[in-house]
């Protein structure tokens, strides 16, 4: 085991070495550093299996060399010598070559593979554990269908680069020296001939270089745009079949698909174009090769098994020179992909959990805003000097026009942003000295765009407290008013609940968020509009559930029907971030203020529509 492993070790540190110097030499200089930062990440983690491919293709380029190297032999002993037994022991030899190299291959893609398939686990979940970390600004700038592009493509991209820059550092690179060595030993002079092409092929595929770089990252952009079109297609049927933009829909489609091709093409052109490229420079050197070499055999005292051992290696290096010329723009298509990933994996985390981070002070929820400042835009503060006062045990409720900030003050106690300036405090303990786990563990939220995971209506209420009994379960969905309609359903509570929900109505999914919600059970209660998608029989029935689950819980309420909240103990009105009034109804109805007027004009119709 420790031989195997000084094995390992050895053979991945020489890969790193072969692979820098192949770096310096083929890779442009602004991709050299994101290079060497793959192998150091990945180099270490699949140090066993990259050993052992390195072995397998060290084996593989020993063969090819070998393989040129015995026609000398054949030919001779065939041709000059005529010795049936010693053409019988190379024919076995060259079985023996051939065979070997073919277990090595099988080897050497298996373990490629299997090393590749771990990178490629390992990318995925450390952006998605990255992404998971970060605050709403992330997600209002990266859309989703960029996300999925970066977590599945530019993960394969790191396989990608990692398993060329191996197959080019060990197996062609050493299968072109082996075959080079032949060559010079063989016909030194013809060696020369062959080789002053070289450098004419390798500097026709640096121009295109150039090109594929700027093509891959329109490619990739144009992927993200057919990956959003369908997800908007599959969350929109229903405003897409309402109102007939099928044609609109499949317009944009063709669009990003055409683009997609014709950048496809594109590289498929300038990638092919290394071939012919390739071929009528190797065509060139055997043509030169095939008429100084009569002179070399007839007047030159060489044998033809030389000449036919050198030709072999020629044209067997063919294979290996225009993978190595190619290598440059496949890898420059390839690490475009790896350039994006790191963007993710780099990107800033402004929401970080202190290491001595301690759990919610005990009490009973109650949120202090102190001196808050936040803004969405720093030249347009949304908050300045918000005080704000949540007491324990008491709804709050939180009203005004659209823009005004409530949305921004949940996010905040939820601490999916920090604040700029001041402090906020959950039992007089400041949030950012709070872990997270101990923060959502006193909070249970319902918004106003209900979201339910892919699975069954049980697994969904279950989410609210880990570890919660099927019969845990069903109490909240009776106190949520679900349990009726959840029992209609064809597998009751084991009913699939559709993607995001899409076997339910509105009001049924927004019943199942608040079950979840009344399961966890927390201090702190955050409704966002919880009950916007009930008619009214049944938001009577949740209202009272609700009033029961809110005895003695911090309620923050997020209401635009004002009728749904004349019951808190206090009630905020802002308007652009500043609280223009505060306090229970009865007080804000008791002089004209921006309450009253709201009032006015929703209540009063309603109350005078009843009557009638």
């Amino acid at each position: 085991m420790l031989m195997q492993t000084k094995t390992d070790n050895a053979g991945s540190r020489l890969f790193a070495r072969i692979g820098a110097s192949l770096a310096a030499r083929f890779i442009p200089i602004a991709n050299r550093s994101l290079l060497y930062r793959l192998l150091s990440e990945n180099l270490k983690a699949q140090a066993p299996w990259y050993g052992l491919a390195t072995i397998a293709m060290l084996i593989v380029a020993g063969m090819t060399s070998l393989s040129a190297w015995i026609m000398k032999d054949i030919v001779n002993e065939t041709v000059v010598s005529q010795n049936m037994q010693r053409v019988l022991s190379l024919a076995v030899g060259v079985a023996g070559i051939f065979i070997v190299k073919g277990v090595a291959t099988y080897f050497q893609m298996v373990i490629l593979s299997k090393a590749g398939n771990s990178i490629i686990a390992t990318a995925q979940k450390t952006i998605f554990d990255r992404i998971l970390k970060q605050d709403l600004n992330f997600f209002m700038r990266f859309p989703s269908s960029e996300l999925v592009m970066r977590l599945t493509n530019n993960a394969q991209a790191a396989r990608t680069v990692m398993d060329l820059v191996l197959t080019s550092a060990v197996r062609d690179l050493f299968s072109l020296i082996g075959l080079m060595a032949v060559m010079v030993i063989q016909q030194p002079m013809l060696t020369i001939v062959s080789i002053i092409i070289g450098p004419l092929a390798f500097w026709g595929i640096r121009h295109l270089t150039l090109k594929v770089r700027a093509i891959m990252q329109q490619e990739l952009a144009s992927l993200g745009m057919i990956i959003q079109n369908v997800q908007e297609m599959t969350i929109g049927v229903r405003i897409i079949k309402a109102f007939g933009l099928e044609g609109y829909m499949r317009e944009r489609m063709d669009k990003y698909v055409s683009q997609v091709e014709q950048r496809a093409n594109s590289i498929a052109r300038l990638s092919a174009a290394t071939s012919p490229m390739m071929e009528t420079l190797s065509g060139l050197a055997i043509a030169g090769v095939i008429a100084l070499s009569g002179y070399w055999v007839v007047d030159g005292g060489k044998t033809p098994g030389e000449l036919m051992s050198f030709i072999t290696a020629l044209l067997l290096a063919y294979e290996p020179a225009k993978r190595l010329a190619r290598m440059r723009i496949n890898l420059e298509a390839a690490m475009v992909g790896v350039r994006m990933m790191y963007e993710l994996k780099d990107h800033p985390i402004r929401l970080e959990e202190k290491p001595d981070a301690q759990p919610v002070p005990a009490g009973h929820g109650d949120i202090e805003f102190e001196n808050v400042g936040f803004s969405y835009d720093p030249k347009k503060p949304l908050f300045e000097n918000l005080n704000l006062s949540f007491p324990a045990g008491k709804t709050t409720a939180l009203v005004g026009a659209s823009g005004g900030g409530k949305s921004t003050i949940i996010n905040l106690v939820m601490r999916l942003f920090d604040p700029e300036q001041g402090s906020i405090r959950v039992n007089g303990l400041d949030l950012r000295e709070i872990s997270f786990e101990s923060l959502r563990n006193h909070m249970a939220y319902v918004g106003q765009d209900t979201f339910l995971f892919n699975g069954t209506i049980l697994e969904n209420i279950a989410l609210g407290r880990e570890g919660a009994t099927e019969e845990e379960v069903i109490e909240a969905a009776k106190s949520a008013n679900a349990h009726d309609f959840i029992m209609h359903m064809s597998n009751g509570y084991n009913s699939p609940v559709g993607e995001n929900g899409g076997n339910l109505s509105g009001g049924q999914k927004q019943r199942i968020a608040i079950a979840r919600a009344m399961l966890r059970d927390a201090d702190i209660l955050i409704l966002d509009e919880a009950t916007s998608a009930l008619d009214s029989h049944a938001e009577a029935q949740v209202q009272d559930a609700l009033k029961r689950l809110t005895e003695n819980r911090t309620t923050i309420v997020i209401a635009h029907r004002l009728a749904t909240i004349t019951s808190a103990d206090n009630i905020v009105v802002l308007e652009n971030g500043k609280i223009l009034e505060q306090g229970r109804q009865e007080e804000l109805l008791s002089h004209d203020g921006p309450y009253r007027r709201l009032y006015e004009l929703q209540i009063l119709p309603q109350l005078e529509e009843n009557q009638n």
